[in-house]
């Protein structure tokens, strides 16, 4: 099976799936913690590296893949963030109280989501949710 990772603004705010186990961690951001320049978006205003978190799971739900070896599935691709482009698209909030950023990463019951390649991140999310064997999250913070 596959897991998917989507980044989403507070709006999008749901429960982790933490009776499973399911975890999500990374070496760029800790839980709750200040999300590094080097992973802020480069427009817009914002002046930051634009640099994918490295993140690691552990505890899938079962039928999800192989999570010893966190490749992508053959013939992946990236979805196209709210910023319009495919791939990661950190963050870059208006001027102000500071941020929550959510990572979520769903394990899905298909090996593949039947989506369009210029599919916009919310019907993505909605494909993701319709497939999903279970989520695990890990938010940041920023600010500028």
């Amino acid at each position: 099976m596959t897991a998917l990772l989507a980044a989403q603004s507070p709006a999008a705010r749901a429960p982790a799936d933490s009776a499973s186990g399911f975890t999500l961690a990374s070496a760029d951001i800790s839980a709750g913690g200040r999300i590094a320049d080097s992973q802020v978006f480069n427009g817009f205003g914002c002046k930051g590296g634009n640099v994918s978190p490295a993140l690691s799971w552990s505890n899938p739900p079962a039928g999800a893949g192989d999570p010893q070896k966190n490749l992508l599935p053959a013939g992946a691709v990236q979805g196209r963030a709210d910023f319009g482009t495919p791939g990661y698209g950190g963050p870059c909030p208006p001027a102000g109280k500071p941020h929550h950023y959510y990572l979520r990463l769903y394990a899905l019951k298909v090996a593949r989501l039947d989506v369009p390649a210029d599919a916009t991140a919310a019907y993505i999310g909605f494909m993701v949710r319709m497939q999903s064997l279970g989520k695990a999250e890990l938010m940041g913070v920023y600010g500028r």
